[in-house]
């Protein structure tokens, strides 16, 4: 009986030896890494506003801006000009002025005038607005420090969160999510490096 009772002993333990051992030989899957999924995220989400109207429209790839969330032609047949202020008489700060005008509906923020047309973003998809906006050759010679400061800071490009009332009165409509959303967004991209996920 005695022995019996030493056998099973000796038999538990080989068994809790031998599935500790299998256990170890078990692959365990890693987690997929969270900064890639939190930078990819955060970089559909900067695209998302960049791609809104409220930023559209100063980023024309032609020579007119646009207007409204249809992006229609700018009235008055206002043209870029060779300095993208505005042409002849009708210079941007003719009628944009600091901060928007609620009386005329006439929008406002300092320094209002339209993106250089090598960062005409119009009629492009969001990966290639992002590699136009990391292309020093395109964005003004910003490296990823200097382009954190302008998608963050600018007033011009901060002016989409607060648009104002058009000529009819009524609210423009907003990017669409907010703009602390959109600032930290912006600094988890970049700050990441700025990597576009791939778009095959």
């Amino acid at each position: 009986m005695k022995g019996t009772f030493l056998c099973a002993i000796f038999m538990s333990l080989l068994f809790c030896a031998g599935f500790e051992s299998f256990n170890s030989l078990t692959p365990t899957i890693p987690d997929l890494p969270t900064e890639t999924k939190d930078t990819n995220d955060a970089f559909n989400t900067v695209m998302q506003v960049v791609l809104s109207p409220r930023c559209l429209n100063c980023h024309p790839s032609g020579d007119q801006p646009t207007q409204g969330d249809d992006l229609h032609e700018h009235y008055f047949n206002v043209q870029r000009g060779s300095d993208d202020h505005g042409a002849g008489i009708l210079k941007c700060q003719t009628c944009h002025q600091n901060e928007n005008n609620d009386y005329t509906g006439v929008p406002g923020a300092p320094n209002w005038h339209l993106a250089p047309k090598s960062m005409g973003w119009q009629g492009l998809n969001k990966y290639q607005v992002a590699k136009a906006m990391l292309d020093p050759n395109k964005n003004g010679g910003r490296g990823l420090d200097s382009l954190l400061s302008h998608l963050t800071e600018d007033p011009l490009v901060l002016w989409a969160f607060e648009p104002g009332i058009n000529q009819l009165g009524q609210k423009r409509s907003l990017p669409p999510v907010s703009k602390e959303e959109y600032i930290e967004a912006v600094e988890i991209w970049i700050g990441s490096g700025a990597t576009i996920p791939n778009n095959n």
